[in-house]
């Protein structure tokens, strides 16, 4: 059975087609008995109010099908720059994705991002060309924007039969024939490839035999040998591709009009891993359900009828009633039910075995990234999801004093269920700040306090979250930390050279945090053991306890080298504590002396506006300080790249509407930190 479940994740950019795909999957694998529309908010996976409102996914959600005797356990993910850490929690735990792409538009900014993340978890991936019956759409534009923007080998398997509207079918190149649907209708026949596009066909496969034959050892000797690939040879050379990463399977269609979707099933199952395919996700943890139990929490939720934990199964078997371990925090929960779940709607489950993908109810402690472990096994800790850190706050509070903690508990439930979103309190002001990924990421938060718990909340103007970073290097910098008040003292002497930290830098030996790139690396050059190295770790954690606020505004610092060059111990005087104090007092010294440069948030903007109204965008985007960075013109529509300000981007949507009619969309995303001005 191992062999027969495929977990994967449908991606892509906002509106390029992946709840109406995930929703095709469901009604053509007879999950569901009608097919959803997202126009219509009757969509099996945007289930919450905010969606059907919105018209796009926001909370990633998990269903399952069976196709050709196979279990398909998917994960709708959301397209939107702001919700990136849904997409993150889900890619830890698949096992291979359906990265979709609008047959016009191409690769686009989102898309490129999520595909980035996938690439980081080594998640293989099929490409689906959706909309092909859109005007302008051109799968052959697609494609070399997925070799160009991407930087991967797409290997399209598929010719479109017709084109726009007249777009009626696809032809398999793999098995040279041809698949047509009829209008309005849901099936498909399967046939000879047309006489007209038998040439051109001809030609594609022999193009994809060689590409494939260039990056395939056994395909290569057979195509030196008989100058092509049989069926066979073609299809288990595309997997091993496609599992390695070394290039992406590309297939067409049209979700929305119910055309293509089955060959994509038929390819989910053919050239997507199932769980035995990977590697164990420890030498002793393979994807065996005998195996001790090990599984991995990506996600919670509450709901009215009580907090539910989201697992993926690495190894062993789960049963209702088992106790468990939580390696992260050392307590054991017990497994009252275990619950399969298709979206909002769940379904009771005697147990779960590896490669299964499930909800549990019973775990109070456990939280996203937590490892569940046999109670009688060595216990193991699986890598956790990582969450993007916030980088726009607002101020919020309950309108009403006696709601104040009710407040309080329900932004707690918040940030359990969404890790990037932060809750602190304001020391200078004592107000309760929340923070998270975006303008609409808040607005989305803020918007489940009022529905979901029935609070009545006031809300600040939104904030960015600046960073500091040092404007000069400093050179030898000594600092003698001595402090004796009866009895054992403290004795520490550092000497310090701190300079800027430049993308350049490489590895050359020193430990490094990394918060979407190299932010502080440390070196010690001190010959002699004139610093023990107990001492040198101690000031390496001095120096990041100065990075927490620097001198110009008390911001974070950020892009800061330390090179600790020699210092001076005591015999009976120095401590782990003197050099951890002596590092921190001596960095921000440091800092006070070169000076500090202020950084904000800057994003990525992508806008697509008629061609008319280009002047007007233009003009608006200088205004907000923007540097425009690219610009086509495609028949009547421009389409505007630039970086902006974050907080120069607040309340944009509305204006651009106001000023183009409605007429003019953009999207974002994170383009890391630039001085400002």
């Amino acid at each position: 059975m191992r062999t027969r479940i495929r977990n994967l994740g449908i991606l892509a950019h906002v509106d390029a087609g992946k709840t109406t795909l995930t929703e095709r999957f469901l009604y053509l694998t007879g999950a569901t008995h009608k097919r959803g529309e997202v126009h219509d908010g009757t969509t099996v996976t945007d289930f919450d109010p905010q969606e059907r409102d919105r018209g796009i996914t926001i909370f990633s959600a998990a269903v399952s099908c069976d196709w050709d005797g196979h279990r398909l356990n998917l994960i709708d993910t959301p397209g939107h720059v702001d919700f990136a850490d849904e997409v993150e929690r889900a890619l830890r735990v698949l096992d291979g994705a359906v990265a979709v792409f609008d047959a016009v538009a191409g690769v686009e900014p989102q898309s490129e991002s999520v595909w980035r993340q996938a690439d980081r978890h080594g998640v293989p991936r099929l490409a689906f060309v959706n909309k092909l019956d859109r005007a302008c759409a051109d799968l052959d534009t697609a494609v070399e924007s997925l070799r160009t923007r991407l930087g991967t080998v797409p290997l399209p398997v598929q010719l479109p039969i017709g084109s726009e509207d007249a777009f009626t079918g696809v032809i398999d190149l793999v098995r040279m024939r041809a698949h047509t649907w009829r209008p309005g209708s849901d099936t498909y026949e399967t046939g000879p490839v047309p006489e007209t596009l038998a040439d051109e066909a001809v030609r594609r496969r022999h193009r994809l035999v060689e590409t494939v034959a260039g990056l395939h050892p056994d395909a290569l000797e057979e195509f030196c040998a008989h100058g092509t690939l049989d069926e066979r040879t073609l299809t288990s050379a595309l997997r091993d591709l496609t599992l390695a990463g070394e290039a992406v399977v590309v297939l067409c269609g049209s979700a929305y009009r119910n055309r293509g979707i089955e060959p994509l099933l038929d390819a989910v199952v053919a050239y997507l891993p199932a769980p035995a395919d990977l590697p164990p996700v420890r030498g002793d943890r393979p994807a065996d359900p005998t195996a001790p139990l090990t599984a991995l929490a990506f996600k919670v939720t509450t709901t009215p009828t009580g907090r539910m934990t989201y697992l993926r199964l690495y190894a062993g078997t789960l049963r209702k009633g088992d106790t468990v371990l939580d390696t992260t925090t050392g307590r054991t929960e017990r497994i009252a039910r275990i619950l399969r779940v298709q979206a909002d709607r769940t379904t009771e489950a005697g147990h779960a075995a590896a490669g299964d993908i499930v909800a549990v109810v019973g775990p109070k402690a456990a939280r996203t990234g937590a490892t569940l472990c046999a109670s009688d096994a060595p216990p193991v800790r699986l890598e956790p999801p990582v969450s993007a850190d916030p980088v726009v706050s607002v101020a919020i509070e309950a309108r009403l004093g006696r709601d104040t903690e009710r407040l309080a508990t329900a932004l707690a439930r918040l940030s359990e269920e969404d890790p990037s979103l932060t809750v602190r309190t304001d020391p200078e002001s004592g107000q309760t700040v929340l923070s998270g990924l975006g303008e609409l990421h808040l607005e989305v938060a803020v918007e489940k306090l009022r529905r979901a718990h029935a609070l009545d909340v006031t809300v600040g103007r939104p904030r960015v979250a600046y960073r500091e970073t040092p404007a000069a290097g400093v050179t030898g910098l000594t600092y003698r930390h001595v402090k004796q008040d009866g009895g054992a003292g403290q004795f520490a002497v550092v000497v310090l050279d701190v300079a800027p930290l430049d993308g350049a830098d490489g590895d050359d030996g020193g430990s490094a945090a990394a918060d979407g790139g190299r932010d502080f690396v440390f070196r010690s050059a001190v010959t002699g053991g004139r610093v023990p190295q107990e001492f040198v770790r101690a000031v390496e954690a001095g120096c990041r306890d100065a990075l927490a606020d620097g001198p110009l505004a008390g911001h974070p610092v950020t892009g800061v080298r330390v090179t600790l060059t020699d210092g001076a111990t005591h015999v009976k005087d120095s401590s782990e504590l003197a050099f951890r104090t002596a590092g921190r007092l001596a960095l921000r010294e440091a800092l006070r002396t070169g000076g500090t440069t202020l950084l904000e948030p800057v994003v990525e903007v992508t806008v697509t506006a008629p061609g008319s109204t280009v002047g007007t965008v233009l003009g608006d985007l200088t205004a907000r300080r923007a540097r425009i960075t690219d610009s086509t013109t495609h028949a009547d529509t421009a389409v505007l790249t630039a970086t902006v300000p974050l907080a120069a981007l607040f309340g944009y949507a509305t204006h651009l509407r106001s000023r183009t009619q409605g007429r003019a969309t953009f999207t974002t995303r994170p383009a890391g930190y630039a001085p400002a001005l």
